[in-house]
């Protein structure tokens, strides 16, 4: 062991310059996992190993060609201990070492859709701790009080990748700056050229100095809204370099609806080594783009896209979100000429430039309907202020038939459930928009673990969206999955456990059962709650909930 332990020292010394520079790629604290330098299996040394993954990267320079024998026989060694092995020149890492990082971070099994930062900062917000940070939650509590909807992130992303189609400055007001995703996002337009101030609600960003029109791996793969600026650099700057992107581990999402319409308005695409590559040197044309399936980011993008394009464009199948409808509203304040938004059937046409705005983003429908799910699970009244109603009717219906109360009083919505009150089970179905939300498919499961009876949750948005069900059941919920769709079997209580979150709105709902349940529950991984809840704790625990937020260990 000794010797071994040696000559693992002695190979990392004496590291090829290709060796180094990928090491500063294969972090824990960039793709989520643990490698090891010269790791020893058997009678070798992997360049790279990650024994948690059973996975080994192995890099070849020209000496390795008249060595093939040699190789062989140490992939086949490799293979025999159940290890895959990823093989790449020593030239592919040194000429392209994010291209390189994104073939390995598609065989981690699932891919972790963010960063782990290594440790909590003294004096910094709840999302700026450490995503190895945890959430602990004494069950039982009633929740009561007010919350403030906070500015919907899924609208906040998008509208800051319009500030790229102007030189002029857009200011965006009821902006969740303390989001995770919304500092990457910020990150990423910087690193354009974008200059950008925020403070408390209030964003302003001016693209009037960018300079650069690639949008490097390192920033992208943080989440899927990245794609975003393909669109945009392309109408105004006729070029992009994009990075294919990352997000939450909760299925395929590809982009090929982008590509395929961009090109329907001229635009030369290729791909190569994870990166869009894109340029229209005379500028986009208007075109005609039917979505074989209904794609909120391609609507997006193409809409973006279209406004500066020349001539009309009519995007039809398209996706019909209040947060498309936002974003269409601030693109028409900057001069975008935009008709049918909401609609299956918008039309564009495109403008030779676009000035600055001030615009507000809408509330987040999906913040408020986590806590309408919530109050009607632990009983209670909640009044969520700043509120949409006329986005949640797909929730209201199946929460009204579970046993809650909603009403609306002016701009706020008011839920309750009194404790006589008990919950019903009910079905639903994942749609886009109008019908039942995707996100907020795992809180109502959720809902559905303590109610009477049975419930049917099918999902057909994502094809990967149960992952949260194994947590739920380890609480004590009776839940079997069927392909597309989960059986929910009310039970009479859950019983807190320690659950680890694996997306965004499976986060929530393992929030959302703590509450509930019997006891403590002790929630791991929640960084994911920092990219799109903001200042969750803070907002149940004025409501009364036993909640609280722990560095991790």
């Amino acid at each position: 062991m000794r010797n071994s332990t040696r000559r693992a020292r002695d190979l990392r010394t004496n590291a090829t310059e290709a060796e180094k520079k990928l090491w500063l790629h294969l972090r824990a604290d960039r793709l989520g996992v643990r490698f090891r330098r010269q790791f020893p299996i058997g009678p070798y040394f992997a360049d790279f190993a990650c024994p948690t993954q059973k996975l080994v990267i192995e890099l070849d320079g020209g000496q390795h060609a008249e060595r093939q024998d040699y190789d062989g026989r140490r992939t086949a060694f490799l293979t025999e201990q159940g290890y895959r092995v990823l093989r790449f020149w020593n030239t592919d890492v040194m000429k392209n070492a994010e291209g390189v990082v994104a073939a390995i971070a598609n065989e981690l099994t699932p891919p972790l859709p963010d960063p782990l930062p290594r440790e909590r900062v003294r004096g910094k917000s709840e999302q700026e701790t450490s995503g190895m940070d945890r959430i602990l939650i004494q069950g039982g509590a009633k929740l009561n009080g007010e919350i403030r909807i906070s500015g919907a992130k899924n609208s906040a992303l998008k509208l800051m990748c319009a500030a790229l189609l102007t030189s002029g400055t857009l200011r965006l007001e009821n902006m969740p700056n303390g989001l995770r995703d919304i500092r990457s996002q910020t990150d990423l337009l910087r690193h354009l050229g974008c200059t950008i101030e925020a403070q408390d609600g209030l964003m302003a960003l001016n693209a009037s100095g960018v300079v650069d029109y690639e949008a490097p791996y390192d920033l992208v793969r943080k989440m899927r809204t990245s794609i975003l600026v393909l669109g945009p650099l392309l109408a105004r700057f006729h070029q992009a370099r994009v990075s294919l992107p990352g997000g939450c581990a909760i299925g395929t999402r590809p982009v090929d609806l982008h590509i395929d319409g961009l090109k329907a308005m001229g635009a030369d695409i290729t791909l190569d080594q994870g990166y869009i590559n894109a340029a229209a040197p005379g500028g986009l044309k208007g075109a005609s783009i039917h979505f074989p399936k209904v794609s909120v980011g391609a609507t997006e993008n193409l809409m973006m896209a279209a406004t500066l394009a020349e001539g009309e464009t009519t995007l039809s199948n398209a996706a019909r979100e209040p947060e498309i409808v936002d974003l269409g509203e601030c693109l028409i304040k900057m001069g975008a000429r935009i008709e049918g938004l909401g609609t299956p059937v918008i039309r564009i046409a495109g403008v030779k430039s676009l000035h600055g705005a001030t615009h507000a983003v809408v509330p987040d429908r999906i913040e408020t309907g986590t806590w309408m799910i919530a109050v009607t699970m632990t009983g209670g009244s909640l009044r969520l202020q700043g509120a949409r109603a006329e986005h949640l009717a797909a929730l209201i219906g199946p929460l009204q038939r579970a046993g809650a109360r909603v009403e609306e009083d002016g701009a706020d919505i008011v839920v309750s459930r009194s404790d006589g009150q008990p919950l019903k089970g009910t079905d639903i179905m994942t749609e886009p928009y109008p019908g039942f939300a995707t996100d907020l498919q795992a809180q109502f499961m959720a809902m559905l673990t303590l109610c009477e009876g049975a419930g049917m949750v099918t999902e057909t948005i994502f094809e990967n969206r149960f992952m949260h069900v194994p947590e739920l059941v380890r609480m004590g919920a009776d839940i079997t999955v069927h392909g597309h769709s989960a059986i929910v079997r009310g039970v009479k209580k859950l019983k807190g456990a320690e659950v680890m979150a694996t997306d965004l709105r499976a986060s929530v709902a393992l929030v959302l059962a703590g509450l509930v349940a019997e006891g403590e529950t002790t929630v791991n991984r929640i960084y994911h709650l920092d990219r799109g809840y903001e200042n969750l704790v803070g907002k149940l625990q004025a409501c009364g909930a036993k909640i609280e937020r722990l560095p991790g260990e």
